[in-house]
Order: C-alpha cells, then structure tokens, then sequence
C-alpha cells in the first residue's frame, strides 16, 4: 500500500534561479527502506520537508495515504502521522530516556502511567535496558541515543518514519545496528522508512535506493 505520493512535484524557494526540486513522481510504500541519495545541493532535504509537511509544493502534489497534504490540518500529519529521527538526535537534555519517550504520547493525550508502560516496551524493544532508562541522555553513547530517539519515533505510533542522516554521527557497529532496527520496523511491522544519507552502508541495505541530482530523483536499485 502507498503510503506517500508524489506527483509531478516541484519545489522553488523564493528568488532561486532553479527549482530545489523539479517534477518527481514517486510512491513509497510501506514495509519497505528507502535510502534517498546524492551530493550536497542536489534536493535531498528539501525533499524530506516536503514529505513531512513542512513545506508544499510550488507545483504539484504530496498525498498520504491518498489526501492531499494541501488539504489536511500539518501540525496533526506531523504529530501523528510521520515520525523523524535526525543525525543530532535531538532528545531533551533535561529529561530522562524514559522522559524523553514518553513526552511525545503525553502530549498526544496519553495518561502520564500507560505512556511510562509503553516507553519501557519501546525502549526494551530498541534494546536499551531498565538502569539506562533512568539516565540522561548525556550518559549514553551515540549509538544508544540513536536507538532512544527510533524509540520516541514509535511512540505517536506513526506508520512513516522520515530519517535525516539518522547513522551520521555513528561507527560502523552502531551504523549496522541501527539498519538492522530500521529495517527490521519496515519488514516485521509494516512501516515506511525513507533515510536521506550519505551512507552507502544504509544505501546498500535499503530495499530501494534512490538517487538526486539538481533536483531530479531516479531509482539505482
């Protein structure tokens, strides 16, 4: 089933001489990995900010799950349809690992007590374990921030997850761990999981690879 479509579309920024992004057609689906490639400048983020909604197209359009983003209410898709996971990782310094996943449910209207339940069997899913839920985020490696903020994504229980450089920051045993929990998302439960990178190494474990340049998008796999 396609979850996110685009047609035809293209995106300009205000007084840029070429478009960002320039007529794609396309339809991911899920319980596939797509990784979104291609050198710096070639569309990839804008690209993803249009698949989550924080822009529309100057031309054509961007559906989930068959509806015009034009037409949904954005802040809802992106609360609770899509899930971003960043290079940054971008937890909450202030909050503990449980906190941090459990803030995203209590903000959606989840009770503070069934938010905690479900954060320990995302966490323990992701396999961080009951002391490190405790700690901060700075007492963690990269590799296990990495795999807490995959558990925050879950927590909306969003189908799309949208990927901005998620391994960048990582080794290459972190890299492959964190593949095998994206891929495994997209494999056993069903998610779409699209990663913009620069990682080969996430490119070849992708189902499909997908390659920019000046804005054009075709598949290499």
């Amino acid at each position: 089933m396609s979850a996110l479509t685009l047609e035809n579309v293209t995106y300009t920024y205000k007084n840029a001489p070429k478009s960002a992004v320039s007529e794609i057609s396309y339809q991911f689906e899920e319980g596939k990995v797509y990784a979104v490639v291609g050198p710096s400048g070639s569309g990839k983020s804008t690209l993803l900010s249009l698949l989550a909604g924080l822009d529309l197209p100057t031309e054509g359009e961007v559906a989930f799950e068959g509806e015009s983003l034009a037409g949904l209410d954005l802040d809802r898709y992106r609360r609770e349809s899509i899930s971003m996971i960043f290079q940054a990782f971008h937890l909450f310094p202030l909050l503990t690992v449980k906190e941090n996943v459990c803030f995203p449910m209590e903000l959606c209207g989840v009770m503070p007590r069934d938010a905690r339940t479900r954060a320990e069997v995302l966490l323990e899913g992701v396999g961080i374990t009951k002391e490190q839920m405790g700690r901060f985020p700075s007492k963690l490696s990269g590799g296990e921030r990495q795999r807490v903020a995959i558990a925050r994504s879950l927590a909306s229980k969003a189908r799309i997850i949208l990927g901005d450089e998620p391994t960048g920051n990582l080794d290459s045993a972190n890299t492959q761990n964190i593949i095998d929990i994206l891929v495994s998302l997209a494999h056993e439960k069903g998610y779409c999981v699209i990663i913009v990178t620069h990682d080969m190494e996430v490119a070849e474990a992708a189902d499909v690879a997908l390659k920019m340049r000046d804005g054009k998008m075709k598949e290499i796999s």
